[in-house]
């Protein structure tokens, strides 16, 4: 097992969305933008990195959050306050993602209306521009591993709103083109959309290809292991938690209970299954999630 440590990309703390980041920013730097708009769960690392990039680039930044407005901010929203960004708690739970979205298109309207010049990115950072991200980091794996003379049989990382995972796909599509090998890339669902099909992860990742002028996803490229979820998303489940324990105690790594720790539980049940065999190598991306774990429920007792 190797762990690509995209929690270590910087960027307020760090954590995957630097990556998308780095795109989406761009795009609203191109179409002449004052401010930015996002949305995520209460303790979302999305949002987090989202009010850190708006303090480098100097622009103003709206988080539309889940939940209500804590007497004290922790773990990502105080860093997000931190950061400079303007906070906006919409009392919907964490996982109803359409009120959550409503929310965001409903202040940035009332933004533009202001006069400002919004840029509002999706929950997570999930379009095709902001998958490029990660076709480039897939790119860089498969370059890291030649380095390090192994090949992957697998890479395997969590999906809740698809852009990390149509952005890996079309990395994948794109490297298998140019006539390489490719390993399997495995996604472990943690939201109730994805896990049911929605996005449509081969419709993002073929949209984002097409941005690089090129095609070649197909149905098969998209496996999504839905047996991690539990009850629901930002609901601890007991193989997560288990994760989260055997993360730290075996490498050092801190793991949240949302995100990164239920897709390394579903990697070591995978294993457990006797998917690879001993002598396989298997690329674990970490997506970060450490501010989250300061907040109340943060980690498992």
């Amino acid at each position: 097992m190797w762990v690509k440590r995209d929690d270590l990309t910087g960027l307020g703390v760090g954590g995957n969305k630097a990556r998308k980041l780095e795109f989406l920013c761009g795009e609203a730097l191109q179409l002449g933008a004052d401010c930015l708009v996002t949305v995520g769960a209460g303790q979302s690392n999305h949002c987090r990195m989202t009010a850190a990039a708006g303090a480098r680039l100097g622009l103003e930044t709206h988080l539309v959050l889940s939940g209500t407005a804590p007497d004290t901010l922790v773990g990502n929203q105080l860093l997000a306050h931190l950061f400079g960004a303007h906070l906006h708690f919409t009392g919907a739970p964490a996982s109803h993602w359409g009120a959550l979205e409503i929310a965001r298109e409903t202040l940035t309207e009332e933004l533009a209306a202001d006069g400002l010049r919004p840029h509002s990115i999706p929950i997570g950072g999930s379009t095709a521009v902001g998958a490029l991200g990660y076709v480039a980091a897939f790119v860089e794996i498969m370059q890291q591993c030649e380095g390090l003379e192994f090949a992957p049989k697998s890479i395997v990382f969590t999906s809740s709103s698809g852009g990390t995972h149509a952005g890996l796909v079309a990395g994948r599509a794109l490297w298998r083109s140019l006539g390489h090998a490719v390993p399997d890339v495995v996604a472990i669902g943690v939201a109730k959309g994805v896990v049911a099909g929605m996005p449509d992860v081969a419709d993002l990742a073929a949209q984002t290809l097409a941005l690089l002028g090129e095609s070649g996803v197909v149905p098969a490229d998209i496996e999504i292991d839905t047996r991690w979820l539990g009850d629901d998303y930002a609901v601890p489940s007991v193989a997560g938690d288990d994760a989260v324990r055997w993360a730290a105690r075996h490498g050092g790594w801190v793991v949240d209970r949302t995100y990164s720790g239920k897709g390394l539980a579903g990697l070591l049940g995978n294993a457990a299954d006797g998917r690879w065999g001993t002598d396989d190598d298997v690329v674990f991306i970490h997506t970060g999630g450490l501010p989250a774990v300061f907040a109340p429920g943060g980690l498992p007792s």
